[in-house]
């Protein structure tokens, strides 16, 4: 609960780089609203939506049980998945898996993702998979959150093969995420080279956990508060170094018009946590239900404009890239005359 309080109060940076992206407008998209289809691909997983409620709580105990409970409900009522939170506290204390086992109850044939630290060993991810019968493993990256953490963790060797033995053990894919700091090309390649099915970039510019731990420290690392590679960098990198492979776009991500530019850059889904949960926490659980539904209203008419019928034309839509996004993507060697020159009828 101390994280969930500092997320509200530290808020969300809005520095994703999305302000740098912006879509050729077309005059004769040749659609309607009606043709627009929401539904896409994962790696391995099919949703009905881009958009999923990305990994928050759990483990805290009846509060956290009463918020992973609305979570769920929100996500049935919009037929959206939904991440849990760290199930690391339930595997050490089995009176905390309530927190997380509500969300099956709750949503039954919904998409759910177990998630755990790269710490974890195969046993607790079969573990946590098996709590909530999900649908996927989402295994979190965090080196920042924790060396600003006070009691965090100090050594991080091994986690490539932490993962790898994961990815061959479980019956389920294995998705792997960042935690507000993004993925680089380096380590997208490398996760995806044994066996990763998918790669959230989880990219600067949202909820930042530096800032969160900061609050929890006598002595801050305020070094560290600015670190990362922005979402929208972090999705444009990673899709030209592996264009074939499944990309989350998450990070900062609020507006129809956020999803759709990360869905152009190359993300296949948007996970969104931190406004969710301001809206939830704030305005209540039919508020967030009324919001998604609102979102994906919008989101099809951005898509209407842009003559893209589905998430797969969606992204071959032509877009700009200027400013610091564009300054960072030219110095890795990003064409980002690829994006510009691009057209739906190639």
């Amino acid at each position: 609960m101390d994280h969930i309080q500092h997320a509200l109060t530290t808020g969300q940076l809005r520095q994703t780089g999305f302000d740098d992206v912006m879509f050729v407008h077309q005059s004769l998209p040749d659609r309607a609203v009606t043709d627009i289809k929401l539904n896409t691909k994962i790696g391995e997983l099919t949703l009905s939506s881009p958009i999923f409620i990305n990994a928050m709580t759990g483990g805290g105990g009846k509060d956290t049980l009463e918020i992973n409970k609305g979570l769920a409900e929100v996500a049935k009522a919009c037929n959206i998945g939904l991440a849990v939170g760290s199930q690391m506290s339930a595997i050490k204390d089995s009176n905390e898996a309530a927190t997380y086992e509500v969300v099956r109850e709750i949503n039954k044939d919904g998409v759910i993702f177990a998630n755990l630290g790269s710490e974890a060993t195969v046993d607790q991810a079969k573990r946590a998979v098996d709590m909530l019968e999900a649908n996927a493993m989402q295994i979190h990256l965090n080196v920042i959150q924790e060396l600003v953490m006070p009691e965090g963790d100090r050594d991080f060797t091994g986690a490539l093969r932490r993962i790898e033995r994961m990815v061959s053990s479980l019956q389920v894919p294995v998705i792997v995420k960042e935690t507000g700091f993004g993925i680089s090309r380096e380590t997208a390649k490398k996760l995806f080279d044994v066996g990763v099915s998918v790669v959230d970039v989880s990219g600067f510019g949202g909820t930042n956990f530096s800032k969160i731990e900061n609050e929890r420290r006598t002595s801050r690392l305020e070094f560290f508060d600015n670190w990362g590679i922005s979402t929208a960098v972090s999705i444009a990198e990673v899709k030209n170094a592996v264009p074939q492979k499944a990309i989350i776009g998450s990070g900062g991500i609020q507006s129809p018009m956020d999803i759709a530019k990360a869905i152009a850059l190359g993300a296949s889904g948007v996970g969104m946590a931190g406004y969710f949960l301001k809206v939830y926490m704030e305005e209540g659980q039919e508020a967030l239900v009324k919001l998604i539904h609102q979102t994906h209203d919008e989101l099809k008419w951005v898509m209407t404009a842009l003559g893209a019928s589905t998430i797969d034309q969606l992204q071959q839509v032509p877009l700009i890239i200027s400013g610091e996004t564009y300054h960072w993507l030219n110095q890795r060697r990003v064409d980002c005359a690829v994006y510009s020159n691009r057209s739906l009828e190639e």
